[in-house]
């Protein structure tokens, strides 16, 4: 074995090359049981018909979503294709309302807003948004937020009127809703606890 022979070096490159790329293709593969649509971690879009909580698993030492009884969105079950096409205009009005450029999704985007993977969750919708606004319901208060933030100051930063109708936010919601649903390995961490501060 020469080892000042370029064509060992050459030969020894390749085949680390070749080993990983089938290793790759098997974590690729492996992961898209995980972070697909229906996966191991992400529901379905329908999910929404559903209540969505959180909780800390001790197992996991990690918070986790809790997915519970029926809870129609807005009031209405939506079949699996109808959820699908409400994700899809919420993630276009987000998009195309350029959203990331204030807030984040799963910790990207900017950090002037708050992150929103969990907003649904944030119990200041219940104890907060839903007397300000006068809304029934956490999805009501929060597209009547999303269409008048103008009306509703959210103390230093205040968020921009997107101009946006009732289906646009209703479907931001239904997208905020099943973002909440996907477990996302405790981020962001400690979501939706207090921290107690002993003296």
């Amino acid at each position: 074995m020469n080892f000042q022979d370029p064509l060992f070096w050459r030969a020894g490159a390749v085949s680390t090359t070749l080993v990983m790329l089938v290793v790759l293709a098997f974590l690729s593969v492996d992961s898209m049981r995980y972070i697909r649509v229906g996966g191991l971690h992400v529901p379905k879009y329908d999910v929404i018909n559903q209540e969505i909580g959180y909780q800390y698993d001790w197992s996991r030492s990690a918070d986790v979503p809790v997915i519970g009884a029926a809870q129609p969105l807005f009031g209405k079950t939506v079949t699996e294709a109808e959820a699908t096409a409400l994700m899809d205009k919420g993630k276009l009005v987000i998009q195309s309302r350029n959203c990331m450029n204030c807030h984040t999704f799963f910790g990207n985007g900017a950090y002037y807003a708050p992150d929103l993977t969990k907003s649904w969750l944030d119990p200041a919708w219940s104890q907060i948004w839903m007397p300000a606004t006068g809304k029934a319901t956490r999805e009501e208060a929060m597209a009547e937020f999303l269409m008048h933030p103008d009306k509703y100051p959210s103390w230093q930063r205040a968020m921009p009127d997107l101009k946006l109708s009732e289906e646009e936010a209703r479907s931001v919601v239904a997208y905020l809703k099943w973002l909440s649903s996907i477990d996302t390995n405790g981020f962001p961490a400690g979501f939706g606890r207090s921290v107690v501060h002993h003296p």
